[in-house]
């Protein structure tokens, strides 16, 4: 991935580069060139009560924009903002042209379906990102609960009860509450978080200096401090926390370093560690366990044995950089994320090619997520679109979310029931929350 600044915190997240858009929505609404912090005082308020103005599903019925956007009072439509955006966003490439060169092996799929229903835009939970390229900073443990990066704070939102907490603030020294033979027990000062994975009660921030910190949701303080690396590249680039075979929690932290490691929460320890040709950005274990999928800084990605890291297989046909992958349920297909502007879907009975190819609307495939069922897969762009696909059907059916904002992070709940986008803008920030769409067939029989 590309290297961060050293020492300082600055926005690096966008990819797009508008040039001389309308002033009225530079000025009104959405900031896009680079920012030296990570957030501005700019937000809109209901000053009458003080309060930060949501959007509610029954708003939207009636016509208000998702987002709250007053397109009404602004000199330009959102249709033909809509169209700028499409025109003048510039995807960055690590391989020139390897946007242009995917296109050709994309599927058509049929738009304008909706699996997932518009919930609420909740603009009192600031959302932030701090690197680009990195957008896995929004975790739900269940329908109602999630948890994300804002600045400095790792904060839970409750959908339920409409209110915020913070988690970990880890904008000055942070050191473990508990002693264990491999924690840092002087802890960090100021870290940038890059990455987030919230499950099983543990929560684990990883950071540009190689920074791991474990928190359990079930205790008070931090419970394990470590530093990956000391090499000057160190980024952690993603986290994944699973369960092993024997019940054990475990997370895999994937490094700029080039390496791989999984450490063990029952014992807060290192049990293994990998090394590749190039940067690791992200990982994703298969359902059984016994494959390991690594993708980065190189156009073909890997399947790699999880106990020794060996390689099994090595997959070929993106164009650029992967920043995303994940395991569909069955542990027969898996999909890849890359900077060509693709999803490939792949298939473990014939991994010489990938079995489809789906193509993004601005830019990179930056964040994929499927449901635990199995039946959706969600694909974040680095901005403005969400893609959700019909898994059952063969990934030709879609819905397509259409908002305007930096794509900090999605997550299905556990229970596929909610589906949450964190937004990062100056003004408009916020978290997007859907519902899953039923049709409960079987009252209409009683009708």
């Amino acid at each position: 991935m590309s290297h961060h600044h050293e020492g300082d915190a600055e926005y690096m997240a966008d990819e797009c580069e508008m040039e001389d858009v309308e002033d009225d929505v530079d000025d009104e609404f959405i900031d896009n060139g680079e920012r030296d912090g990570v957030e501005s005082d700019a937000d809109e308020f209901d000053y009458s009560s003080d309060k930060v103005v949501d959007t509610t599903a029954a708003q939207v019925r009636r016509g208000q924009d998702i987002q709250g956007i007053p397109w009404d009072n602004l000199s330009i439509t959102r249709e033909r903002y809509r169209r700028t955006r499409l025109e003048q966003y510039k995807n960055y490439e690590n391989i020139p042209g390897s946007g242009d060169k995917s296109g050709k092996y994309c599927k058509n799929t049929k738009k304008g379906y909706s699996f997932y229903d518009f919930k609420k835009n909740t603009r009192s939970v600031k959302s932030t990102i701090l690197h680009f390229q990195l957008r896995n900073l929004v975790w739900a443990t269940s329908k109602h609960d999630v948890y994300l990066m804002s600045q400095f704070s790792i904060m839970h939102w409750s959908s339920m009860t409409c209110k915020s907490s913070e988690v970990l603030d880890v904008s000055g020294h942070v050191a473990p509450s508990e002693k264990h033979p491999e924690s840092l027990l002087e802890g960090f000062t100021h870290t940038q978080v890059s990455t987030l994975a919230v499950r099983e009660k543990l929560l684990v921030a990883g950071g540009f200096q190689g920074e791991l910190i474990c928190k359990r949701l079930n205790r008070p303080g931090v419970s394990f401090c470590t530093r990956t690396t000391f090499d000057d590249n160190a980024i952690t680039n993603a986290i994944e926390i699973y369960t092993s075979p024997s019940g054990a929690v475990h997370f895999t932290a994937a490094n700029n370093d080039s390496g791989v490691r999984d450490f063990d929460m029952e014992k807060f320890q290192l049990s293994n560690h990998f090394r590749f040709p190039w940067p690791v950005n992200h990982t994703s274990l298969s359902p059984n366990g016994k494959l390991l999928l690594i993708v980065g800084d190189n156009p073909e990605g890997m399947l790699v044995d999880s106990q020794n890291g060996k390689t099994v297989v090595t997959l070929s046909g993106h164009f650029d950089y992967s920043f995303a992958s994940s395991w569909h349920p069955d542990g027969m297909t898996f999909a890849t994320g890359n900077q060509d502007k693709t999803c490939r879907i792949w298939d473990m009975r014939n991994l010489s090619k990938s079995v489809g190819v789906l193509k993004s609307n601005l830019g990179a495939i930056r964040s994929i997520r499927y449901s635990s069922d199995g039946k959706y897969m969600a694909v974040a762009e680095p901005a403005d679109f969400v893609h959700v696909y019909d898994v059952k059907g063969g990934y030709e059916k879609e819905q397509e979310i259409d908002f305007f904002g930096e794509i900090s992070g999605i997550s299905f709940s556990p229970d596929t029931e909610s589906l949450f986008i964190g937004v990062w803008d100056r003004t408009y920030g916020s978290l997007l929350e859907y519902i899953r769409r039923r049709n409960y067939t079987y009252l209409d029989a009683l009708i």
